[in-house]
């Protein structure tokens, strides 16, 4: 079973993720982190974190304290161990300059958050279909 790494400081926006994921049903397990620092620790499993299981799918917001969405993407395509994760970004910034830095940081996908007529429902019922049908890297 794939595991959900939620990485967004925003709590509404991830109460709105979580349930999207229940309204369609989805069960996979989630872990939350609130930047991109306690992403990294989750998935090393340091300062006391449980390691987090894989495969595992990031869905992964830009604009965090401590350490945003680009700067965690550079540190985890630089650890051997993380580089192969598979990352969607779901933002609010619709600016050209992130979506670039994002996908060449090698992401699977870039979504906005806030768009009118595509709900967070959309997005995770597509990203639902996406690791059903996909092989994930060891």
């Amino acid at each position: 079973m794939v595991t959900v790494l939620l990485v967004d400081d925003d709590k509404v926006d991830a109460m709105a993720i979580k349930r999207s994921l229940r309204d369609l049903k989805i069960s996979n397990p989630i872990i939350e982190a609130r930047n991109g620092i306690e992403a990294l620790e989750r998935l090393r499993g340091e300062n006391g974190y449980k390691k987090v299981p894989q495969p595992c799918l990031v869905l992964l917001d830009l604009n965090m304290p401590r350490m945003g969405g680009i700067e965690f993407l550079g540190e985890l395509r630089a650890d051997p161990s993380l580089r192969r994760s598979l990352v969607f970004v779901m933002t609010t910034s619709a600016a050209e300059e992130d979506r670039v830095q994002a996908y060449d940081k090698n992401i699977a996908g870039y979504m906005l958050k806030h768009v009118p007529g595509q709900g967070f429902l959309d997005s995770i019922a597509m990203l639902q279909h996406y690791w059903r049908v996909i092989e994930f890297p060891d």
